[in-house]
């Protein structure tokens, strides 16, 4: 992942928004996003902040994330003690910490025992989301921070 990052970096500064999708594994984010924020994250703001980091600032972020349980499992009386929004808080400071607008998750559960008509229902739901999210987010956004020309100092 890191001869990845400068591609990736790119990737992220031509973007007006950013969504991260994924299942919930452990009470987390898959290690291979993991992996991703350490070479990505690490790069753009410890490494490469005038040029990288600093423009990626104001960007909207929103999570998208599914589980495998019901949403009872995900209460202080449920089998999984905490509520999902509550496990992501590290992501949370995450976005905090790079100057990421952070939304509300969209959130989705049983995921993988969700019949045809309840999966395209949450589908529907989603593309609602994201659809409100991109109109909520429009004002924070609009183009990357230009990076400094050659030869100005920061």
């Amino acid at each position: 992942l890191q001869s990845d990052a400068p591609v990736e970096a790119a990737r992220l500064l031509s973007a007006d928004r950013i969504v991260l999708q994924f299942p919930v594994q452990w009470y987390s984010t898959p290690a291979l996003l993991k992996a991703w924020q350490d070479a990505v994250l690490t790069r753009m703001y410890y490494i490469a902040y005038d040029t990288e980091g600093g423009r990626l600032e104001g960007t909207p972020l929103l999570v998208a994330a599914t589980a495998g349980n019901v949403l009872q499992a995900y209460e202080p009386t449920g089998q999984n003690f905490f509520a999902l929004a509550e496990l992501l808080v590290p992501l949370q400071a995450t976005a905090y910490r790079c100057g990421l607008p952070w939304s509300e998750p969209f959130l989705t559960y049983r995921a993988d025992k969700l019949d045809e008509a309840e999966l395209a229902a949450a589908a529907d739901r989603y593309a609602q989301r994201l659809r409100g999210w991109i109109t909520d987010t429009m004002h924070l956004r609009v183009a990357a921070r230009p990076a400094p020309s050659k030869g100005a100092k920061p």
